[in-house]
């Protein structure tokens, strides 16, 4: 028969002639079977008296559904099965209790339906009834990493989970000593500790240490709460310098910050006829300050109220004098000065350069010099002083020194030095200078070069070739 099909049955009687009529058909029923085992059985947790385990359903339920499952338990050593489970449970988890210490139990499920109970589905080894040791650990929320800050009169409830098995002792200190039950509530559960203060107080900051302990080990956390309020008013507000339309103010910190930083001071002013205070400058940081812009003829005091996250303290500290402010005529205060001593040997700031020219156009020669007092010039060609030559122009400005040479001959190279010297020193520079190009021998005449030199230049160009 094939399961969830409904069926009806007749019956025929037989003998040697043949079959008689059939009977009339039954109702109609429908065959039901049980359903597969459970799968997936495990051990979920372990105590000293406790064992809980929970499985997967049946890969295969039929058409008879299914009503529940059945726990039962073996003890070692003997054959028989105790049910732990009364009533038929629907969930996929089950915690067997009653059980002895140091007992190790077999545990199996069964699947139930209309058609009855299904293949057992048992644990594969024995399990010791034995609390499991879990070290503690105290997972501190992100937040409560840094410090944390609370104003005066707001509530504190903060929540710190931690693990660890069995139920681990929580205990808490505050700077070393018990926390008094009637300043702060410390109400502990299975897997948190919560700390709660109603309306904080100062006297509520410090380091919080929470310590929580499973037999040897042992977990600690450490909570910084600080309650903060308003600042005091600063001290000693003193009216240092007057002039013109300025007042120089000086003070003190606060001596009672209200738990806090110090973020910065207000200040005001207020004319001694009217006593109306106006704002001079908020959340200024230092502790002394110039007030400019006041009026000519008006006598002013001066008042500082100090700031913190919570914000301006209650009550301001005003200045005992005030300040008159009047008409006063310029004065010039005159600087000493120190004479630099400029004094300086000479020194080239840009040198002679190797360079060459065409016979017969005119060639420069440049360098600058940097002395104190003004250096002299001197040019030479092959270490010999130029003097008036008319053939050669000197020109020295600013610093800048330059040699022309007027319509240059291949008699006109060579090297070329400049020389610069006053009364703490001197230097020089040269370069090399060549003519190309060449001149005959009546050019050379007519320029009026020497005979002896004519000679040596004509004899230097006829050998030349033949190098």
């Amino acid at each position: 028969m094939i399961e969830g099909v409904p069926y009806e049955v007749r019956i025929f009687a037989v003998n040697a002639i043949g079959s008689s009529r059939p009977s009339e058909p039954s109702k109609a029923f429908t065959p039901l079977a049980v359903t597969s085992e459970p799968t997936m059985l495990v051990v979920d947790d372990i105590t000293d008296t406790t064992v809980t385990v929970k499985w997967r359903p049946p890969e295969t339920i039929g058409a008879a559904g299914l009503d529940g499952y059945l726990v039962e338990y073996c003890i070692e050593g003997t054959d028989d099965w105790v049910v732990s489970n009364k009533e038929l449970t629907e969930k996929t988890k089950f915690t067997i209790t009653g059980l002895t210490p140091g007992t190790r139990i077999l545990v199996r499920v069964k699947a139930i339906n209309a058609a009855g109970a299904s293949t057992p589905r048992t644990l594969q080894h024995h399990v010791m009834v034995k609390e499991i040791i879990e070290p503690p650990k105290i997972r501190v929320p992100r937040h409560l990493k840094q410090t944390y800050t609370r104003r005066v009169g707001e509530a504190v409830n903060l929540v710190v989970p931690f693990m660890g098995k069995p139920r681990p002792k929580v205990n808490w200190l505050k700077e070393g000593q018990p926390i008094e039950p009637t300043h702060v509530n410390i109400r502990n559960t299975d897997c948190d500790s919560i700390i709660f203060i109603r309306k904080a107080e100062r006297s509520h900051s410090g380091k919080y240490e929470m310590t929580v302990q499973v037999e040897n080990h042992v977990d600690t956390a450490i909570l910084d709460i600080q309650v903060v309020d308003l600042p005091g008013p600063p001290h000693s507000v003193t009216i240092e310098d007057v002039w013109g339309g300025n007042v120089a103010l000086v003070w003190t910190p606060p001596k009672d910050n209200g738990n806090a930083p110090i973020t910065g001071y207000t200040i005001q002013k207020a004319d001694k006829k009217t006593m109306e205070w106006f704002t001079c400058i908020e959340h200024y940081h230092r502790a002394c300050i110039t007030i400019t812009e006041l009026v000519v003829g008006n006598e002013y005091f001066f008042r500082i109220f100090a700031e913190n996250m919570c914000g301006l303290s209650e009550t301001a500290t005003q200045s005992k004098q005030s300040a008159l402010i009047v008409k006063e005529g310029m004065q010039v205060k005159t600087h000493e000065f120190t004479d630099h001593d400029f004094m300086e040997a000479p020194k080239f700031t840009q040198p002679l350069i190797n360079t060459f020219a065409i016979a017969g156009y005119n060639a420069t020669l440049n360098c600058s010099v940097r002395a104190n007092p003004k250096a002299k010039v001197v040019w030479m060609k092959n270490k010999i002083t130029i003097l008036d030559d008319p053939r050669y122009r000197m020109f020295s400005n600013q610093g800048v020194c330059t040699l022309e040479i007027r319509k240059p001959s291949p008699y006109d190279g060579g090297m070329y030095t400049c020389k610069a010297v006053n009364d703490l020193g001197e230097a020089q520079v040269d370069c090399k200078l060549e003519i190309k190009g060449g001149f005959t021998f009546f050019e050379l005449m007519q320029r009026g070069v020497p005979l002896h030199l004519i000679d040596k230049y004509m004899n230097e160009k006829v050998v030349e070739p033949q190098k």
